[in-house]
């Protein structure tokens, strides 16, 4: 008898875990659960906003450490995924979204070295797609892992694979889930000896490598673009679904299902330490594209035969351009764009587009390189050092309705470049070393 109890209790204790139980969401609203949220344009649908904060700032539901890194979180089906670097291991984290608590973490080794000193963890934010979450390390790694448990269910060594250059900051692109469709900037090259001047690099016809999202199979490649910080996104034009893709040379719109070739649009800085990082703008037939190192802006329409027309441009301008974008991507509100404008530090500004004219119609100085996310008609404004701020989306003047600075959260350490995500009424926002949740919409 002791022998057989001795049994069940071994085998009892070799029996697989139960994956973690899936968190049910106590809160109404939409998720978060890519790059820009729902609709990969910045802004969340959630109404009922907190307008006039506390003195203190808003209530602070929940925060946890981060590792290395720079990626903002996403939110989906009642879960938080994180993805950063602890040691010499990249690692996604599930937590629920609502408490902090943690569910699972997947990590892998990794040896990535930033050129320039940056922190060496991950650019590229996760990607939710039901039962699936995608990560792409800054080295390069591409892997799809089970949202239930964090077992890994294939993976792609992108740079071995396709002989990716080392870009000046690493990987930052993040993948665009289309259909049964995984698509991933790559931009690889012939081989893999990095020139010294990257401008001379050649692609391979990589720079788009679309896979099964099930499997990790190649499906197509198109394009010898090189890797930029910008995301694809998808568009439709005229009908018909697009990839729309802002690469280190310029803009490519591809067909979602075959990776043929729509259209491109050369738009680069001349210097070789230059990057295209903003997401571009969509607004119908009409694109905006916005990089802080030499162009500036342009506008562009896509024709019923799928060509480019210019609606307007700050390649020829004189003097300060419509708007130079770093990494923020602009957010629209009615026929305004609404940005952060500025290379450096200190000339970074807050401003107000015309988007089919580029004038300007106001801009804010000193506020730094910021990001913003649109929700409720309103801006949540975060600068680089930490300062949050609620803006209303006023054409007419920059109408601040609250503040939130370092002297009052002490959380929020620079530099603070992810953008601040809304989902559910909650806000959760990332400064080094810490991710803070907040409660935008109070619980009813």
């Amino acid at each position: 008898m002791r022998r057989l109890s001795l049994l069940l209790l071994l085998l009892a204790g070799c029996a697989p875990k139960a994956p973690p139980e899936s968190p049910r969401p106590a809160r109404t609203g939409i998720d978060w659960p890519t790059l820009g949220g729902p609709n990969a344009d910045f802004s969340s649908p959630d109404k009922g906003i907190l307008t006039a904060w506390p003195k203190d700032g808003l209530n602070k539901v929940w925060e946890c450490r981060l590792g290395e890194g720079y990626a903002p979180p996403v939110v989906a089906d009642g879960r938080l995924f994180h993805f950063d670097r602890f040691d010499d291991n990249c690692t996604l984290t599930a937590r629920h979204a609502e408490t902090g608590k943690f569910l699972w973490k997947f990590e892998y080794a990794t040896d990535y070295e930033d050129l320039y000193g940056y922190e060496p963890g991950p650019r590229a934010c996760p990607v939710v797609d039901g039962e699936r979450v995608f990560i792409l390390g800054p080295e390069g790694m591409l892997y799809c892992i089970s949202t239930a448990d964090g077992k890994e269910v294939w993976k792609v060594n992108t740079k071995k694979t396709y002989h990716v250059h080392q870009n000046f900051f690493g990987v930052g692109s993040v993948p665009l889930v289309a259909g049964d469709r995984l698509i991933v900037a790559v931009g690889g090259s012939p081989d893999g000896n990095r020139p010294v001047d990257l401008r001379t690099a050649t692609g391979n016809g990589s720079g788009l490598v679309a896979f099964d999202k099930k499997t990790g199979k190649e499906l197509w490649k198109a394009t010898d673009e090189l890797a930029s910080y910008s995301s694809p996104l998808l568009a439709t034009f005229h009908g018909k679904a697009t990839v729309l893709y802002f690469a280190r040379g310029g803009l490519v719109g591809v067909d979602p299902e075959s990776g043929k070739e729509r259209f491109a649009f050369k738009w680069r800085a001349k210097m070789q330490e230059s990057v295209n990082a903003a997401n571009p703008v969509v607004v119908g037939d009409t694109i905006l594209l916005t990089e802080c190192y030499e162009k500036g802006a342009v506008c562009l329409r896509v024709t019923k035969d799928f060509k480019l027309e210019t609606i307007w441009s700050d390649a020829d301008a004189e003097g300060d351009k419509s708007l130079r974008g770093h990494w923020c991507t602009p957010v629209v509100e009615g026929k305004y764009l609404f940005g952060s404008s500025g290379r450096h530090e200190p000339e970074g500004d807050v401003r107000c587009v015309e988007l089919a004219t580029g004038e300007v119609k106001w801009k804010q100085p000193r506020t730094r390189r910021s990001t913003l996310t649109k929700v409720d008609g309103h801006l949540v404004v975060l600068t680089e050092d930490g300062t949050l701020m609620l803006v209303k989306a006023n054409p007419e003047k920059f109408e601040k309705l609250a503040e939130w600075n370092e002297r009052d959260n002490p959380d929020l350490r620079p530099p603070c470049w992810a953008p601040p995500v809304v989902a559910r009424g909650l806000m959760y926002v990332r400064g080094r070393g810490k991710l803070c949740c907040y409660e935008l919409i109070p619980a009813r």
